[in-house]
């Protein structure tokens, strides 16, 4: 088959592309115990530029003498947790600061986007997570504790709480892209909820017992409740069938949810006309950065990942780590290989395309440099991407012309992303039909 110039330029540039200090396909290794001991935060033996123990250690020695002992009262942003050791017993309690009044930042993440890493980990640490054992088929049944959870996840404001623990609360160090940074943490023994009023939306959904879940998500984001406020009802049993449902830990039911309405939202993008530019958006938080690039054609979709040496989740390594998860005009079949991110960042992609009712495809590219030190959860991802998209654009007429643009912005090589991109090789390899 014959190949347009521009498309033979790029094939050159993928087999001229030399990656010395490029790993594909697997992630790194953790950072050893023994380099922790040596280094305690002083040395910076991992290469970073801040100790993200030592972050967590100083938001906790802020918080402690507020929560140094068996009981606390405080206003709930209002947020829960849900775990998943032990599945199917679990641990549910509520999220619970020591302070009154408008708490809701705290556990909102959709209004995160710009602050530091101090920041965000302050909002965590001072929430106190109060955890009561149940199974969670058990959701009618779990006892005063966990129905009064659910009554906070299904709350609109922060809602007034009273909580007494079997022991002291204490914090271990979680490091995970998934979900937000959370602290401390306590059986609670018992809990006295104060003033708090249900979001409408959700109660409606709550109490129609015939209502499947999928229908009560997507009904709720229709009518504009936040995603991270879905997720939340979604992770207590709120919704669905009354027989059918289940306690879902928290990290499960945020993919869960940006999986559930990406879909929905693709299944309409499908339907629409295609762009017929060549986009790229753009968005930098927390020294991530972030290249969206939108193509003429039918649907399909890829995240590709960099995370360099001295991030999160590559602290030790000498060389850039390079992960993607793809999918064509029918979607995927398996879990992505990225893991929550995929999902998250599909959902703002859609989002963008419904709203201008067109499709595209699409390739997300993610650096993710040595300032961003200790994940903080997908809603990073999700946030970035959207703000990205809801942006202004940069348009061109050629493939060649975007990237060019785009491998301006980045620090890796134009030929390292084009090894690694299965959208863009496909793109460069086939041509479509509206070439001839």
């Amino acid at each position: 088959m014959k190949r347009s110039k521009q498309s033979s330029r790029m094939l050159k540039a993928i087999k001229s592309g030399s990656r010395p200090s490029i790993r594909s396909g697997r992630m790194p290794s953790s950072k050893s115990e023994a380099r922790c001991i040596l280094c305690r935060g002083t040395k910076l033996l991992c290469g970073k530029s801040r100790c993200p123990i030592m972050v967590k250690f100083y938001a906790q020695s802020r918080i402690a003498p507020a929560i140094n002992g068996l009981e606390m009262d405080g206003d709930s942003p209002p947020g829960v947790f849900v775990g998943r050791s032990g599945y199917p017993k679990v641990s549910v309690g509520p999220l619970i600061p020591p302070d009154h009044g408008d708490t809701s930042e705290m556990d909102t993440p959709e209004r995160w986007l710009g602050k530091s890493i101090d920041d965000i980990v302050d909002f965590r640490f001072r929430l106190v997570r109060g955890k009561s054992p149940v199974n969670v088929r058990d959701v009618n049944g779990g006892g005063r504790i966990v129905d009064a959870t659910r009554e906070i996840a299904m709350s609109r404001d922060p809602a007034e709480i009273e909580a007494r623990f079997t022991k002291r609360p204490t914090s271990r160090i979680v490091l995970d892209d998934d979900i937000q940074p959370f602290g401390p943490a306590a059986p609670i023994k018992s809990m006295n909820l104060g003033t708090y009023r249900l979001d409408p939306n959700v109660e409606r959904a709550h109490f129609d017992t015939d209502l499947k879940s999928r229908g009560a998500v997507a009904e709720l984001y229709g009518k504009g409740v936040y995603v991270s406020k879905i997720q939340r009802a979604f992770s207590v049993g709120a919704f669905g069938v009354e027989d059918n449902r289940r306690f879902v830990p928290t990290r499960w039911s945020i993919t869960a949810i940006d999986s559930m309405l990406s879909k929905d939202l693709r299944a309409r993008v499908k339907r629409y006309p295609s762009v017929n530019e060549y986009r790229v958006y753009e968005s930098c938080t927390l020294d991530n950065r972030f290249e969206i690039l939108m193509m003429p054609g039918a649907w399909s979709y890829e995240l590709v990942e960099a995370w360099f040496p001295r991030s999160a989740w590559n602290p030790v390594g000498d060389r850039v780590a390079i992960f993607s998860s793809s999918e064509g005009y029918k979607g995927r079949k398996t879990y992505a290989e990225i893991g929550g991110c995929y999902y998250a960042a599909r959902l703002a992609t859609c989002e963008q395309l419904d709203k201008e009712e067109r499709q595209a495809s699409v390739v997300i590219l993610r650096e993710s440099h040595p300032g961003y030190i200790m994940p903080v959860g997908v809603w990073n991802v999700r946030e970035n991407v959207r703000n990205a998209v809801r942006g202004p654009c940069r348009k061109f007429d050629t493939l060649h012309g975007a990237l060019a643009h785009v491998s301006t912005r980045l620090e890796i090589d134009l030929p390292t992303w084009l090894h690694n991109s299965d959208v863009l090789k496909n793109r460069i390899y086939q041509r479509r039909i509206d070439e001839y």
